[in-house]
């Protein structure tokens, strides 16, 4: 993609050499800076780093608010957003979900963390509709290709550091670094104490937990009915209610209030006043049906289906789960043991296998498995979902994990129609019309 400029010597900038011409400025980031013999060949007589092109922009009229942690980025950027909303100033979200401008869905889902140039030019959008703040989830990923670069970010907060995307990082303690590195400058930044592989630079850092002492610490909460407690910051001590579930979900909002307070100045008793207002996000512990009691969630890690499944530890619970094709390997025997050991019963079966073979991705997660008598392998997830609605009984959960709200399976390179919410609520449908009869 390209952006035009005005009132410059060339008329875009774009970060892609076979777009340039005499024309267009080249934005050279890590990614592309092998490219910049190849834009200058095609006439291209400026070449911006990030920091020159966003200060070209003029991009520091907003606030920049960045979220990365294993878990919990989604959630964490949606509070936000929607607490300064209900507070009355405009923002603007991007993340795994797409890119939101004041309560709208500007752009579907793409990358998390998209390209420099694409983030900037959302912003430039953000900014022409007024908006004062621009939430943005940070992957490990853009971490590592500098797809944050120039961005002078407001503040920084770490949600928490688990096992995911070995497949690029090759290891745990590289993962870890590649996370902690975001918080190694002195830019204000906001650290889960409760993380133990947290490391960050202690200037104009931060605080929130609920084991250890903190900025903003939860002194007392409750899981019933939603998650709701009390928020001690020095001394003042906060009530506040929300509808989400889950001891997970207490660390997302409380980063939330702690964020949107370090950065709006509003009172923590107006954003706990606010924070009642949301609902949640899509995909993220829903609902799809009260009576069965029907869920489905996003975790596609181990430490987040464990998360999910403790959410649950007073029901008996049916799961059905899987693990993506062409990503970590590693992480697949680890959620097969966490399934075994929370459900009553388990369903494994196929998420996005792309070109990996389906039957092999199922091998690697029952190798974690100790207990194959809880264990039904079922390679199509329509089938497999429709086993674990069929054989509920009584008071029984059906949790359908790994995909949230996305309405695809990925086969080869295919994307195939598919909804985890749309599926369960259709075999549920089909349930209880042979029930009828």
């Amino acid at each position: 993609m390209s952006l035009e400029i005005d009132n410059q010597s060339f008329q875009c900038i774009s970060e892609n050499s076979t777009q340039c011409d005499a024309s267009t400025a080249f934005l050279v980031t890590k990614q592309n800076e092998k490219f910049t013999a190849d834009a200058q060949s095609k006439g291209v007589k400026t070449l911006l780093t990030p920091e020159a092109c966003w200060e070209l922009l003029d991009l520091s009229r907003i606030k920049v608010i960045g979220i990365t942690g294993t878990n919990g980025k989604t959630t964490t950027a949606s509070a936000i957003y929607s607490i300064l909303l209900d507070l009355g100033h405009p923002c603007a979200m991007q993340g795994t979900r797409g890119f939101f401008m004041n309560d709208t869905l500007v752009e579907g889902k793409t990358l998390t963390t998209p390209t420099v140039l694409n983030t900037y030019k959302h912003i430039l959008h953000a900014l022409e509709k007024g908006c004062e703040y621009f939430i943005m989830e940070v992957s490990s990923h853009a971490i590592e290709q500098e797809r944050i670069a120039g961005i002078p970010f407001d503040l920084k907060i770490l949600t928490n550091i688990t096992q995911d995307h070995l497949d690029y990082h090759e290891s745990i303690e590289e993962y870890t670094r590649i996370k902690n590195l975001f918080f190694a400058d002195a830019s204000k930044k906001l650290i889960n104490k409760d993380e133990p592989k947290a490391q960050f630079n202690v200037k104009n850092a931060f605080t929130y937990g609920v084991e250890n002492p903190a900025t903003y610490k939860i002194v007392a909460y409750s899981l019933n009915n939603g998650v709701s407690g009390i928020l001690k910051n020095f001394e003042e001590h906060i009530p506040f209610v929300t509808s989400l579930h889950g001891f997970f979900n207490l660390y997302n909002i409380t980063a939330a209030m702690a964020a949107v307070h370090l950065v709006s100045g509003e009172s923590l008793e107006k954003i706990t006043d606010a924070v009642e207002n949301f609902g949640g996000v899509s995909g993220r512990m829903e609902v799809v049906s009260e009576l069965p009691l029907v869920i489905v969630d996003f975790a596609h890690t181990p430490d987040g289906m464990e998360q999910v499944l403790n959410a649950l530890k007073e029901k008996e619970v049916l799961v059905v789960f899987g693990a993506g094709g062409d990503r970590d390997r590693s992480k697949r025997p680890l959620m097969g043991r966490v399934a075994s050991m929370y459900a009553k019963k388990v369903y494994v079966t196929s998420d996005n296998p792309r070109f990996e073979d389906p039957d092999a991705i199922i091998e690697d997660i029952l190798s974690g498995m100790n207990d194959p008598t809880k264990v039904i392998i079922d390679v199509n997830r329509r089938s497999a979902i429709a086993q674990a609605l069929n054989d509920r009984q009584g008071d029984e959960v059906v949790l359908i994990l790994g995909k949230g709200d996305e309405t695809s399976q990925i086969i080869y390179d295919q994307y195939l129609p598919f909804d985890d919410r749309v599926v369960a609520r259709e075999i549920l449908d089909q349930l209880a019309l042979a029930h009828q009869s």
